[in-house]
């Protein structure tokens, strides 16, 4: 390294946080009547309001005060709580503000969020969001990391624009909250803006690095709320919905199953059984307006990970946790109303409690499915607050099948999360077993790790056993009879020269080893697999690019012969390469924002290349279009290949509440294309209309009617149309 590049590196680590008072508490104001939400705070309450407007820049500088001003104001009346947020900017011309969407990704634009800990235990809270164009956000975090962004409230926004600046008021109805009902109870509050073309973040509280916007101890307080009752309440939602389902054919055109129509009802509910506890029930559930899983073309010899989509199963997911996601997790939502192809299974009813009792956190889901072989599938899972944040927990799962049989699982976990001399400190420890017919004993999975995660240093290591008879049956497993470690130490200096906001190095490498549960991970003669990775060179930019170079080290050891791609085979036997990687990301804010990622070397004894290429167009507001391109060509000594994966996605939306998405995908492992339309109406707040096309066609080059050919329409592999109406009750 240089003696400039050391002088500035070592400048960077000098750069102190402003020492502030700063308040802690903002005064809510109470009125007579709702108020209707403009944007425009021209009520003459919102004048003699208490308001923050102290805060302080977490990125780029942080502890320094923020470029733009930022105001916010609170009042509330005896249902709903009225936040508004008043984003002052030097250059109204160049405010980002491209998405429209409910629930979309706010992160390429201007964006405010607001944190409400209604429990004020520093342990959990709702999040609410909004842009320039008024786009709704919202989110439910607990525990330390968990944000569960698939959570949706009953909550509204109105945002309006001047020449100085851009407002947005909120209207957050108590019955969107959960609280300890009294009087004069106090709530836990933050609020965080991002400036998108500076790439500027600031906030009320908890600006440090090692703190952040969901460091929940580091908030503020909303004090004077009064008498405040959050009443036990119902809310219902029946549906109808009908379906025309086209005649299925196979990948050379013959018919495989006639189509036809149908109709179907069901209903979903929620009750507050108390203002901290919350009944949730589904009885005929249909998921029919969820947007298709994303396409994979998988070239290792381990299942692949799907993320859960469904809302029923995501709301307060957080709560039924434990394990690793995507490696062993006791709970895995996808294992209930799907099958092993991901083909939907009826749901005939289901239920789930989730809230707290006083320093317990509780989570109950169980649900009936029907098909040809009709399950009960059930789980539970506790936690007790410990410390500020900590908590020790416990989880069982059951299910049980009308042919017979029953399998179940449990374990128990401890988090301890630690600020040491300011510097975060995270071990954990889970543990958990399985029963299984046919399978002696009880094996066991577990898993011991501690995290470091802070601003210069960011460091973790861990270790897991898995037994090979473990097998949750609610959750996932995606290897078993390993030990495995896995880590990485990442030093990242901020020298704020040369365009670079923070350089990412890993000098020592990232690694994932796994070895024979007969064996020891000190061996690498037991070791299954195994990866490396160095970063010689990576980083953020100040404009918000994103970029790394990368070596890596592989492993893999199959003990049996394994299909990799159509028609070719790799044997087993001991395969060691390298590789090398770069990549290239354009921050999400400009209109055109595109990414590159290439990867080369030996692979199993030949050699690969893989390339990624991903672009999306925002249009400011309505259009946004985007594409991703996935290439791996191979040339081994079992044969070559090109593998090709693509998907596009289109979207038009009219309004903050209308929406059409299509989406495209097309992979030449299955030599399919599939479709996916989907309009989104929300009438009022509660309210959905959806309206949904799903096709698959044959693009096999041997086939008589293949993509693109129009004859293939008329010949899908699956179709459907669909439309489905959701009405909100609440009697």
């Amino acid at each position: 390294m240089t003696k400039t590049a050391l002088t500035l590196l070592a400048a960077s680590c000098l750069v102190t946080m402003p020492v502030v008072a700063q308040r802690t508490t903002i005064r809510a104001t109470a009125i007579p009547t709702a108020l209707t939400l403009d944007g425009k705070r021209d009520e003459g309450f919102w004048t003699t309001a208490d308001s923050i407007d102290d805060f302080r820049q977490r990125e780029p500088l942080e502890g320094f005060p923020a470029t733009e001003r930022t105001v916010v104001k609170v009042v509330h009346d005896g249902d709903a709580l009225y936040i508004a947020v008043r984003c002052y900017d030097s250059s109204m011309r160049v405010v980002r503000a491209s998405q429209l969407r409910r629930d979309a990704d706010l992160s390429s634009d201007d964006n405010v969020r607001i944190l409400i800990d209604g429990f004020n235990d520093r342990r959990s809270a709702f999040v609410f969001a909004t842009n320039p164009n008024g786009a709704q956000w919202d989110a439910q975090f607990s525990g330390v990391d968990e944000l569960n962004e698939n959570w949706n409230g009953i909550w509204d926004v109105a945002v309006s624009r001047d020449s100085a600046g851009w407002t947005a008021e909120f209207r957050i109805p108590l019955l969107a909250l959960r609280f300890q009902a009294g009087t004069n109870p106090e709530f836990g509050f933050n609020v965080r803006r991002f400036i998108r073309r500076k790439n500027e973040e600031d906030l009320w509280r908890s600006y440090g690095r090692t703190q952040g916007f969901y460091r929940l101890n580091n908030e503020g307080t909303i004090t004077d709320l009064g008498d405040l009752h959050r009443p036990r309440d119902l809310e219902l939602y029946p549906y109808a919905l009908g379906r025309a389902v086209a005649t299925e054919h196979d990948s050379v055109g013959a018919e495989t199953r006639r189509g036809y129509f149908s109709g179907k009802g069901g209903l979903d509910a929620k009750f507050g059984i108390t203002p901290t506890l919350t009944a949730d029930f589904t009885v005929n559930t249909d998921f029919a307006q969820v947007e298709a899983d994303q396409q994979v073309i998988n070239l290792t010899r381990f299942p692949f990970f799907f993320p859960e989509k469904r809302e029923f199963f995501l709301e307060s997911s957080g709560q039924l946790d434990l394990g690793t996601p995507g490696r062993v997790q006791l709970f895995y939502s996808r294992r209930i109303g799907l099958d092993t192809s991901g083909a939907p299974v009826p749901i005939v009813a289901g239920a789930r409690l989730h809230g707290r009792l006083g320093p317990w956190k509780l989570g109950l889901l169980d649900a009936q499915t029907g098909g040809a072989d009709r399950a009960n599938d059930a789980v539970l899972r506790v936690q007790h607050d410990l410390f500020a944040r900590s908590y020790i927990g416990a989880i069982g799962s059951l299910r049980t099948v009308s042919s017979g049989g029953a399998q179940a699982a449990g374990g128990l976990d401890v988090d301890l999360p630690l600020v040491v001399h300011g510097q975060n400190v995270e071990p954990k420890f889970w543990i958990a077993g399985s029963q299984t017919p046919g399978v002696p004993g009880t094996p066991l999975a577990w898993r011991l790790s501690t995290d470091n995660p802070n601003d210069l240093f960011d460091n973790f290591v861990s270790l897991y056993r898995v037994d090979s008879g473990f097998a949750p049956p609610l959750g996932f497993v995606r290897r078993t009879g390993i030990w495995e470690t896995t880590g990485h130490s990442n030093f990242m200096p901020r020298p704020h020269a040369l365009g670079i906001r923070q350089l990412d190095f890993k000098l020592i490498p990232e690694w994932d080893i796994i070895a024979n549960e007969s064996g020891s991970l000190g061996r690498s003669g037991d070791w299954q697999t195994a990866w490396f990775e160095w970063r010689p060179l990576g980083g953020d930019r100040e404009n918000g690019d994103r970029f790394e170079v990368n070596f890596q080290r592989w492993l893999d050891a199959p003990s049996d012969t394994f299909g990799i791609f159509r028609g070719v085979k790799i044997p087993p036997g001991r395969y060691w390469w390298s590789r090398y990687e770069l990549q290239y990301f354009v921050n999400a804010g400009r209109p055109l924002s595109v990414g590159a990622f290439a990867n080369w070397g030996r692979f199993y004894g030949g050699h690969s290349t893989d390339l990624e290429l991903s672009a999306t167009w925002r249009g400011g507001g309505h259009l946004i279009v985007s594409t991703d391109l996935i290439r791996t060509r191979a040339e081994l000594p079992a044969g070559a290949f090109t593998a090709v994966l693509s998907a596009t996605r289109f979207e038009y939306d009219f309004d903050p509440r209308t929406s059409l998405l299509a989406f495209v995908q097309y992979d030449n492992e299955n030599k399919r294309v599939d479709f996916n339309v989907r309009f989104h109406w929300i009438p009022v707040i509660g309210d959905d209309v959806f309206l949904v096309w799903n096709s698959g066609y044959t693009t096999d080059a041997s086939a008589r009617f293949r993509f693109p050919d129009t004859r293939a329409l008329a010949h899908p592999l699956n179709g459907a149309v669909v439309v489905k109406v959701v009405h909100r009750l609440t009697p």
